[in-house]
């Protein structure tokens, strides 16, 4: 039994010491500059908008929870200790993610390559919106951190990954996934 306790104990030790190394070269590597910060909403309960959705009616939308604004808050919180550069902040029209770019980086634009293809009324935009995302990383002066604060699908769609409800996912401007870092709520 103290052989299992004392694994355990080096097991944890030696994992925490490689997350931080890990933080800590994602850390270098953001404050470099020149990356695509891929931001899923913090947590909005639920799944999908209700059948009632207006774009311009955050009533009638899925919204933050208070957990979700806490979320949002540590992931501001991350850059900001962090003192990692941010050009511009970009954000879907969809108020959860208005809500998150707000709370976490105050000042953002909206984009609406960055909104939800998810529902029914808005899968035919998929294609489009993939394609004036391409556009514009195209014209990206890469020397910026960019972030993208979107949906499970635009991020999943565009990286071919599947991220958490507030999770930051970074990438280079080919769209190959560098790292990800979930922050909790």
């Amino acid at each position: 039994m103290k052989i299992l306790k004392f694994l355990l104990i080096i097991f944890i030790t030696i994992s925490s010491a490689v997350k931080a190394d890990l933080n800590k070269n994602l850390i270098n590597e953001l404050q470099k500059g020149g990356k695509l910060i891929f931001i899923r909403h913090a947590y909005a309960p639920g799944g999908g908008d209700p059948d009632n959705f207006d774009i311009n009616d955050c009533a009638t939308q899925r919204n933050l929870s208070d957990i979700g604004r806490v979320q949002s808050q540590k992931i501001g919180n991350f850059f900001e200790e962090n003192k990692i550069s941010i050009g511009k902040v970009y954000s879907s029209e969809w108020c959860r993610c208005k809500e998150t770019a707000s709370i976490a980086f105050k000042k953002y634009e909206t984009k609406n390559f960055l909104n939800s293809f998810f529902s029914a009324e808005f899968s035919n935009n998929r294609k489009k919106q993939v394609m004036d995302f391409d556009k514009f990383i195209r014209n990206w002066d890469k020397d910026q951190n960019l972030v993208f604060v979107t949906h499970y699908v635009v991020i999943s769609e565009i990286l071919n990954y599947a991220p958490s409800s507030g999770e930051i996912v970074i990438s280079d401007k080919s769209l190959k996934v560098i790292d990800t870092l979930e922050i909790e709520y």
